[in-house]
């Protein structure tokens, strides 16, 4: 459970986001970038106003299986997984007709989102209302922003449209 929670850490939700924008740079999507770094940048932030806003203390029935230092909701691995997984998830599903990968996309993006809040209830380190609130708020977080990417044209890269945007992977050069 604990490699599984990694999943979720700042430093590979860094590491991912980083990938996930420099892929979207090479094939020079630069808005598709900005809005990858953007969105995971101001979720961290929102996620941390949103602790220390609420300030709830992290439980003590069991003990903990891994380090903690900050307050306990909402759940910073389930907001963040969910912001990072399901926007990029959003992004390879909308870049795709295939609709079995595009549900295999999505698939993963919940999957990934669902096992790492889980797994921070294992651990002992968050009541499962927690994880709920950071799932729900990783959600509504990574909708606003591709809500608001969607209005500026940022996902098409200069109003190019939908065969514009990801995957990137299956673009010609």
């Amino acid at each position: 459970m604990r490699d599984v929670t990694a999943l979720g850490d700042a430093t590979v939700l860094t590491l991912v986001t980083t990938v996930a924008a420099g892929l979207a740079l090479t094939r020079r999507r630069i808005g598709t970038a900005a809005f990858i770094a953007l969105t995971a940048i101001s979720g961290a932030i929102a996620d941390t106003q949103l602790k220390l806003a609420f300030g709830r203390p992290r439980p003590t029935l069991t003990p903990h299986l891994v380090e903690v230092a900050s307050a306990s909701f909402p759940s910073g691995h389930a907001m963040n997984a969910a912001v990072v997984y399901l926007t990029l998830a959003a992004l390879l599903a909308k870049g795709t007709a295939d609709r079995r990968a595009r549900a295999y996309f999505l698939s993963i993006g919940i999957g990934l989102s669902v096992v790492i809040g889980v797994s921070r209830v294992y651990l002992g380190v968050h009541y499962p209302t927690d994880v709920i609130g950071g799932w729900l708020a990783g959600a509504a977080w990574a909708a606003a922003c591709w809500t608001l990417a969607s209005h500026w044209h940022l996902l098409g890269d200069g109003g190019a449209g939908p065969a514009r945007a990801l995957p990137l992977a299956a673009q010609p050069a």
